[in-house]
């Protein structure tokens, strides 16, 4: 008597313990997990143990009669090994199923603003100009660097080619200063894909899981992340885009720095970089000089402005 009573108390203080590590299970799922991601999980756990069953029927039917004694061990982990694995495919690719969009779409609530994804690459973190963007203020949204390409900056700075190494550390130094400057919102993203190996295939791929941006001065990513549907906001273009605009007929002065390619030209640059080809300049090298605007030509790899002499 005295046995089934402390049998009794004991199961009942399990079934309470258990119910009551079952309400702080719910409770924190409900708060942690989105409904989309849970019903991801449902739907895949539910088509695994489908596609389970019709494995182990498969199975069933084939006449081979090898270890029957196995059977009650083989089947549940079939279901297990299915069931899990189709439940994370569900889970990972929830953004990628069309059919989750009509059941439990991705909702921003009033008042609530969708934060964009900005992904960096790693020749626009080497050339530091993100940087100086930022502290403007019109860059806004989060700055996403992948674990892999930090690891491809780590690799540059550990070159054993001294211009490479230097490139590498001035990368790290900007991502430095980047992360103590609190109005920057930073964010290091360990989503990796191994079964790619080119970084900029990578980076592709991260941009359509995170419906992010990447942000480059890459004229070929440029190229292949638009051919995929992937946005990009390339520090070159911004860069022409902010040169001031030279109409012919404008009169400018230059310093003529080194000869150019056709006979008796000069070649000075303007403080932002552009480059200036002056007709009969090669006579006023190493001079400041007046000259005259006759075309402009816009090209991928920047603006040339061609002059004649005062």
């Amino acid at each position: 008597m005295q046995f089934s009573i402390r049998a009794s108390a004991i199961a009942a203080v399990a079934a309470s313990i258990l119910a009551l590590v079952s309400i702080i299970l719910i409770e924190y799922v409900s708060h942690t997990v989105s409904s989309r991601s849970l019903l991801s999980a449902v739907t895949g756990l539910i088509l695994g143990f489908i596609l389970g069953h019709l494995i182990c029927a498969a199975f069933d039917s084939i006449p081979l009669g090898i270890l029957p004694q196995y059977a009650g061990i083989i089947r549940p982990v079939i279901y297990h090994v299915v069931g899990f694995a189709v439940m994370m495919f569900f889970v990972i690719k929830q953004d990628e199923i069309v059919l989750l969009d009509r059941i439990a779409p991705c909702r921003i609530e009033e008042g609530e603003v969708e934060i964009p994804y900005k992904i960096l690459d790693t020749s626009v973190i080497i050339d530091g100009r993100i940087a100086d963007i930022c502290d403007t203020g019109f860059l806004e949204g989060i700055l996403v660097i992948p674990n892999f390409v930090l690891n491809e900056l780590q690799m540059i700075a550990d070159s054993a080619d001294s211009i490479k190494r230097n490139r590498g550390r001035r990368g790290l130094d900007i991502l430095n200063k980047m992360q103590k400057d609190q109005s920057i919102m930073v964010k290091i993203s360990d989503l990796d894909f191994p079964e790619i190996h080119e970084v900029d295939a990578k980076l592709v791929q991260l941009g359509k899981v995170m419906k992010g941006k990447i942000i480059t001065n890459d004229f070929n990513l440029n190229k292949v992340a638009e051919f995929h549907g992937v946005q990009v906001l390339n520090i070159n273009q911004l860069s022409n885009a902010l040169k001031p605009v030279v109409l012919p007929g404008e009169e400018m002065s230059v310093m003529l720095i080194k000869e150019g390619k056709d006979p008796n030209q000069a070649i000075g640059y303007l403080d932002d970089g552009t480059m200036v080809v002056v007709e009969n300049g090669r006579r006023k090298l190493n001079e400041q000089v007046d000259v005259i605007v006759t075309s402009v030509l816009q090209t991928t790899a920047g603006r040339m402005i061609f002059t004649r002499l005062k």
